[in-house]
C-alpha cells in the first residue's frame, strides 16, 4: 500500500466510537443472534464488517478462526474478541455478556413456564414456527460464510471432505479440526498459494472490506502486547471468578448436593466442548438423564427446542438442564428458587471460562496475524468448519421437516436417514416460505422469525398442528 493510498484509507475509515455507543450495537447483535453459530456469525459479519466497518474481512476471519479452536460457543467468543479489540477488557466483557443476556433471560422465563405448566400447546406451536424460520437463517449463513471462505478448489475440497467425514462417518469434530489445521500449517509453511486466502470474505455487494478501511485498521493495538504481570493478574482474576463458586460449593455442601454437581459437571463441559454445542449435547443429555436424573429425555429435547429458537448460543440449553436439576432436587429451598439458582449457576460456570480463553489468548493471536504458517492453518480450519456448519444445517433440516429418521450403519457409514413418508407438510411449507422470504424477498431476520412464529400459533389455533 502506497503512502497516498494509506492516507485515503485513513480518511475513509469510520470515526471512533465510545463504549457506550458500542453497547447499543452489541445489544442489537444479541437480539438478532438466532440460528445457532452459523446464523450468529453471519449477523455479526453483516453488522460489524459490512454495515459499521468496525473490523475488516481478514481480521474478522482471523479472530473467527481462533474462536473455532476454543471450547465453548465460538460466536459468543468472537463477540468478546472483537469487543476486546475495540475497547480493551471492558469492551470484551460488554460484548460477551450482552451476547448471552437475551438468551439467558428467555431460557429462564421459558423454564419457569415449563416447570409450572409443562408442555403448553401454544408455546410448542410458537417454537414450531420459529424452528422453521431458523432453518432459513442457518441456510443463509451457510451460503454467506461458504461463499466468503471457500475461495479456491483446495478450500472447497476441505469443506466437502469435512462434511462427508462428520455427517456420513461420524468423525469427531476435534479430529477434523486438527487434521485441517495440520494440512493448512504445512501448506502455509510451504508457501502454497491456496492456503493464503487472506480475508476472503466478500461484502454484500461484492466488494472486499479491507482492514485498512475500517475503524480498527491494520494496526496492532497497544493492549495486544500486555506486560506479563498484567496477563498473569487477569488470568488469576478470571480463574477465581470461575472456580471460586465451585470450590465453595464443594466445601460447604459436599459432592452429593445438586448445586455442587451442577457446578462441577458444567465446569468440566466448559473445558471439553470443542466443536460447538452439538458435539457435546449427546453426552450432556446422557449424563443429565441417565446419570443425575435431572430431567427426562423428552424434556431434554424440549430444552434443546427452546435454545434453538431463542437468541443466544445453543449451549444455553445447559441453563435449562441446570434449572430442571435443581428444581427436581431443591433441598430446603422452594423448587422455583432452587431451579433459578441452578440455572444461573450452570450459565456462570459455562460462560465465565469463555472470557478467560479470549483475554488470555487473543493478544498472542493478534501478534501472530502475519505468520503465514498459522494463517494457512487457520484458513484450512475455517474451510473445514464450513463443512461442519453444512452438516449442522442438514441435520437441522432433517429434524425440522421430517417426523422420523432411521439410523444407517453400513461399513464406515453412520448417519440418520429421514423417512420420506414422515415429511411434515406444514413444517415444509413454513420452512420454504421462510427461505423464499430471506433469499428472494430479502426480508429481515426479525420479520421472518416473527411471521413464522405467528403462523405456527395460527396453525395451532386452527387445529392443524398440536
Amino acid at each position: 500500500m502506497t503512502g497516498a493510498t494509506r492516507t485515503q484509507a485513513a480518511d475513509a475509515r469510520p470515526q471512533p466510537v465510545t463504549l457506550g455507543e458500542a453497547f447499543w450495537v452489541w445489544l442489537r447483535i444479541a437480539a438478532l443472534s438466532f440460528g445457532g453459530p452459523a446464523g450468529q456469525i453471519a449477523v455479526m459479519h453483516r453488522i460489524l464488517v459490512e454495515e459499521k466497518r468496525w473490523i475488516g474481512e481478514h481480521r474478522f476471519l482471523h479472530a473467527l478462526n481462533y474462536c473455532m479452536l476454543l471450547p465453548g460457543p465460538e460466536a459468543q467468543q468472537l463477540a468478546t474478541y472483537i469487543g476486546w479489540l475495540m475497547h480493551r477488557t471492558k469492551g470484551g466483557i460488554v460484548a460477551g455478556a450482552l451476547f448471552v443476556l437475551p438468551g439467558a433471560l428467555s431460557i429462564m422465563a421459558l423454564s419457569w413456564i415449563y416447570a409450572l405448566y409443562g408442555r403448553v400447546g401454544i408455546i410448542s406451536a410458537l417454537f414450531f414456527g420459529l424452528k422453521c424460520a431458523v432453518l432459513a437463517v442457518v441456510l443463509q449463513a451457510v451460503v454467506r460464510i461458504g461463499g466468503r471462505s471457500l475461495k479456491n478448489n483446495v478450500m472447497r475440497g476441505l469443506a466437502a471432505l469435512a462434511f462427508v467425514l462428520i455427517f456420513f462417518i461420524g468423525v469427531p469434530f476435534p479430529v477434523i479440526v486438527l487434521g485441517a489445521g495440520i494440512i493448512g500449517y504445512l501448506g502455509g509453511r510451504a508457501g502454497v498459494a491456496a492456503f493464503q486466502v487472506g480475508g476472503g470474505h466478500k461484502a454484500g455487494k461484492g466488494e472486499i472490506v479491507e482492514d485498512a478501511d475500517t475503524l480498527l485498521g491494520e494496526e496492532l493495538p497497544a493492549h495486544a502486547s500486555p506486560p506479563i504481570g498484567q496477563t498473569l493478574r487477569h488470568t488469576g482474576i478470571w480463574l477465581v471468578l470461575w472456580l471460586a463458586p465451585v470450590v465453595a460449593l464443594l466445601l460447604l455442601l459436599g459432592h452429593g448436593n445438586v448445586f455442587t454437581q451442577i457446578a462441577t459437571f458444567f465446569s468440566t463441559m466448559a473445558v471439553v466442548t470443542f466443536g460447538g454445542a452439538y458435539a457435546v449435547l449427546a453426552y450432556v443429555a446422557q449424563q443429565a438423564v441417565e446419570g443425575y436424573h435431572w430431567l427426562t429425555a423428552p424434556e431434554m429435547l424440549d430444552g434443546l427446542g427452546m435454545a434453538e429458537t431463542t437468541p443466544g448460543p445453543l449451549i444455553m440449553v445447559l441453563q435449562f438442564v441446570g434449572f430442571m436439576g435443581a428444581y427436581r432436587h431443591p433441598g430446603m429451598l422452594s423448587p422455583l428458587l432452587a431451579g433459578t439458582l441452578g440455572g444461573l449457576l450452570a450459565t456462570w460456570v459455562t460462560f465465565v471460562p469463555c472470557f478467560l480463553w479470549i483475554f488470555l489468548g487473543a493478544p498472542f493471536i493478534e501478534r501472530m496475524r502475519g505468520n503465514t504458517a498459522l494463517s494457512g492453518a487457520l484458513s484450512a480450519i475455517t474451510a473445514a468448519v464450513v463443512g461442519v456448519v453444512l452438516n449442522l444445517a442438514v441435520w437441522f433440516a432433517i429434524h425440522t421437516i421430517f417426523r422420523k429418521v432411521v439410523p444407517v450403519a453400513a461399513g464406515p457409514l453412520r448417519f440418520d436417514m429421514p423417512v420420506i413418508v414422515s415429511v411434515d407438510p406444514w413444517a415444509s411449507a413454513l420452512s420454504l416460505a421462510a427461505i423464499i422470504a430471506m433469499f428472494r424477498l430479502r426480508i429481515g431476520i426479525f420479520t421472518t422469525l416473527g411471521s413464522a412464529s405467528a403462523a405456527g400459533v395460527a396453525l395451532y389455533l386452527a387445529g392443524a398442528v398440536s
